[in-house]
């Protein structure tokens, strides 16, 4: 029996994601990072990207994630994001407009701050859009 660890996925909402998984990768501001069981205790922020979870039999589960922490223990990973999502709910249509919206602020800064706002905004929206490619691979 291959050896498993237990992921937990949840956001300020609701869990999203709860079970036992071969591997897992998340977005974590220092790179991506790759878990399997037995990693070495390890806390840090992660950033908007995809949180991928390898199921036992080598099937993958795809996540969305806005930032959060991420924390890993040896038989133990648990994703608090500020915002997650099943990459399968999330409306392309909505995060392409998102990232349109946010590429015109960026070239009409006019404060630091709606500067730094655009630039979040837009690296949601190219997180989304990217965990929507890759799932759209997959079914392929």
């Amino acid at each position: 029996m291959a050896m498993t660890i237990h992921v937990d996925i949840v956001s300020a909402e609701k869990s999203i994601f709860s079970g036992n998984a071969e591997m897992v990768f998340a977005p974590a501001v220092m790179g991506e990072v790759g878990v399997l069981p037995r990693h070495a205790p390890l806390l840090t922020r992660l950033r908007p990207g995809e949180v991928r979870v390898k199921l036992a039999g080598g099937e993958e589960e795809y996540f969305y994630v806005s930032g959060g922490i991420l924390e890993i223990q040896p038989h133990m990973v648990t994703v608090l994001a500020d915002t997650a999502a099943r990459a399968h709910d999330l409306d392309e249509a909505a995060a392409q407009e998102a990232k349109l919206r946010a590429e015109e602020a960026l070239k009409d800064q006019k404060s630091e701050i709606n500067y730094a706002r655009a630039q979040v905004e837009l690296a949601e929206a190219v997180a989304q859009l990217n965990a929507l490619k890759r799932l759209k691979k997959k079914g392929q």
